[in-house]
């Protein structure tokens, strides 16, 4: 407080990890509002405090090499930090049980070196897509060509396109047996034929032309290394396999820094798609081995679920909206972070039971958005400093201001 005063502020489970309530949205100034720090440091807490064993965490990393060495003790903590970590009860040590998930680049084959900034983790597993890892099989489904395809639809002619694609390459029909590779796909019949778009079913050619077009610039013109013809299993995994392993008591983290917006949005909702799927659809034998509860802590979610639907539509929006309105009953947390509050869609922010905002711009608070702050307050939060943040949370009837120490992980590179 002003004059002085410090206390402990506790959060109450229940309304971070369900039942009651669920989710945490934490926005601000891009640098000063220190998200990322504080939602690492809420989980560290929530790992500490709740207990490890039940709780998986699955964090995207999606600035620089952030996140790639949390396993790492940060050299060179102050006293001071010390007795803020001691003050709060928490033990300031790095991350626990680090799996990474790192992206398959253009030079991967020769070099071996995933597609990351800086130098890679010491254990890192290559996650690659091949046509076969989007579309699934009947058994498996994977994500589907539509988190791909982020441009207006509004008759749904390539939804259409695409259900037919999806359905035809997974049950192996007849005219799409030999479509095995995204070369196949983009080239060959039944939806090319010696360069020239044909009509697929009641979709007509020029329908054809046009996702192909789409469909080449995402996975050939601009992709960054993530689409191969052909995945080899030893060399590179299937994403969602790998996060339908999760333990608890272990952390993932799966990085997407050097993706390209399509490619963030195809992993965020692979991801998304496995965890709804495992925890939505699991029979009552099955939940006793998921972990109770799963974290999932994503940046920049207004690209993901964005308050005004526009011409880069989110394909993933309605899993994002599911999640933020029954994750609480399932198990599924999201964490997440933006720069502004406004720019998310105001369903996944209304279903988040705490609200943490940093320093932030006078004309981004006075959105609509930002309502349950008080008019006094708001002055003050553009002048917050460095790692003060406000805390609206469902026990408290007024904002809190808080403080909390740094991470004790390397945050930026290796040292």
């Amino acid at each position: 407080m002003s004059n002085g005063t410090r206390a402990r502020v506790y959060l109450d489970s229940r309304y971070v990890l369900g039942p009651e309530g669920a989710h945490v949205n934490i926005a601000g100034i891009s640098g000063l509002a220190t998200k990322t720090s504080y939602a690492m440091f809420l989980i560290q807490s929530i790992l500490q405090t709740v207990g490890a064993q039940d709780i998986a965490v699955i964090l995207l990393n999606v600035k620089q090499n952030d996140l790639l060495v949390i396993d790492k003790p940060r050299k060179g903590m102050k006293p001071e930090e010390h007795e803020l970590w001691d003050e709060l009860g928490v033990k300031p040590q790095p991350f626990e049980n680090v799996r990474y998930l790192l992206p398959w680049g253009k030079d991967t084959q020769t070099t071996g070196l995933p597609n990351c900034f800086g130098e890679p983790p010491d254990q890192f597993q290559t996650y690659a897509y091949a046509l076969e890892d989007v579309v699934g099989t009947r058994v498996s489904p994977g994500p589907g060509l539509g988190l791909l395809i982020r441009v207006p639809d509004p008759w749904d002619t390539l939804g259409a396109l695409i259900g037919e694609i999806q359905h035809g390459i997974s049950n192996q029909e007849p005219k799409w047996k030999k479509v095995t590779t995204w070369d196949d796909l983009l080239n060959g019949p039944p939806l090319m034929d010696k360069g020239i778009p044909q009509a697929v079913g009641e979709v007509r050619a020029s329908s054809v032309g046009r996702f192909v077009r789409v469909l080449r610039r995402v996975v050939r013109n601009r992709q960054s290394g993530v689409f191969v013809q052909q995945r080899a299993a030893r060399r590179a995994v299937n994403l969602g396999e790998e996060i339908r392993k999760i333990q608890g008591g272990q952390t993932t983290v799966v990085d997407i820094a050097k993706l390209t917006d399509e490619e963030r949005a195809l992993v965020f909702g692979h991801i998304i798609q496995e965890v709804y799927g495992m925890y939505a659809e699991a029979t009552v034998d099955e939940q006793r081995d998921l972990p109770k509860r799963v974290i999932i802590f994503v940046d920049e979610l207004n690209k993901y679920a964005p308050g005004k639907r526009g011409e880069n539509e989110s394909s993933i929006l309605e899993y994002v909206l599911d999640i933020a309105a029954r994750g609480r009953s399932l198990g599924v947390v999201l964490i997440s972070a933006e720069q502004f509050m406004s720019e998310v869609h105001g369903q996944v922010v209304g279903n988040c039971a705490t609200k943490v905002i940093g320093r932030s711009d006078s004309s981004e608070l006075a959105d609509a958005a930002y309502r349950f702050i008080s008019q006094d307050l708001k002055a003050h939060l553009t002048r917050l400093d460095k790692g003060e943040l406000l805390l609206s949370h469902p026990v408290y009837r007024q904002p809190v201001k808080i403080e909390f120490p740094r991470p004790a992980y390397q945050s930026i590179g290796h040292e």
